[in-house]
């Protein structure tokens, strides 16, 4: 057996990466990671116009990049965005990010159930039918892929006092398990599936959670003392993505500044 190096094992050149929710934030940074390796990346979003500028910052630095809006929490829209990914990334991908996600905050009480099924429908409906499909029609037949889904901290366990958010930490623990259970069932067809549990990072998403807990509060509660940054996710996604982490299936990990062990996640 040739021994690869390491360079070698986290090389993703010739690899392709779909990533939802790509536009902004988290999954921009996840478009970052994947493309600089190597990989050709496709982001999508629901506005051309941020997925425009998403293209043409990840151009600038160097990516193939480009994108294609759809809706994720749409059945219609998922599909023909995954074949229309199958067929501009050259008839396959390699890289599955479920990113695209929702949140709703509001006492349990007083949750609207529309909003409840709004959060549910894309965090967890969304991330399996993309998953199905893309696996179908492209990563069964050739034996390989990875699928990245995004979770949170808030799947591990409550909410910190003054967080309402029981959609979103339901839809996180779901989404985790799913991780689990699909990895299991998949692992015949050498499909990787695993997770990544964000803490808070300063995004559009967390602005109202930022606010409503203290962002120097939120730091202080953090073992290292900071938020996430623009930094933070792109190693462990490059790991789960590459064969760096060939062996690695069925896993979560939270990146979250030490959060979840002082809060027992």
């Amino acid at each position: 057996m040739t021994h690869r190096t390491i360079q070698q094992l986290f090389d993703l050149k010739g690899k392709t990466a779909l990533v939802t929710g790509g536009s902004r934030g988290l999954g921009l940074q996840l478009a970052h990671a994947l493309g600089e390796a190597g990989a050709k990346v496709l982001l999508s979003s629901r506005k051309a116009s941020d997925l425009e500028e998403a293209v043409a910052e990840l151009k600038a630095a160097g990516i193939d990049a480009q994108w294609i809006a759809a809706d994720c929490a749409n059945e219609a829209d998922i599909r023909s965005l995954a074949d229309e990914a199958i067929r501009r990334l050259g008839g396959h991908v390699d890289i599955l990010v479920n990113n695209a996600g929702a949140a709703w905050g509001s006492p349990a009480e007083d949750h609207p159930v529309d909003a409840w099924d709004k959060v549910m429908n894309l965090n967890v409906r969304g991330y399996f039918i993309l998953s199905q499909h893309i696996a179908k029609h492209s990563m069964i037949a050739r034996k390989q892929g990875s699928i990245i889904n995004v979770a949170s901290i808030a799947g591990l366990g409550g909410n910190p006092s003054g967080m309402n958010t029981i959609a979103y930490n339901t839809s996180k623990g779901a989404v985790i398990n799913f991780t689990r259970a699909l990895a299991a069932e998949w692992g015949k067809y050498n499909i990787r599936v695993n997770a990544i549990c964000p803490g808070f990072f300063p995004s559009k998403m967390t602005v109202g959670t930022l606010k409503a807990l203290g962002e120097e509060k939120l730091k202080a509660g953090a073992p290292l003392g900071r938020l996430g940054d623009d930094e933070d996710l792109k190693g462990l996604c490059v790991l789960y993505a590459s064969d760096a982490g060939k062996h690695i299936t069925g896993q979560w990990l939270a990146v979250d500044g030490g959060v979840s062990v002082v809060t027992g996640g």
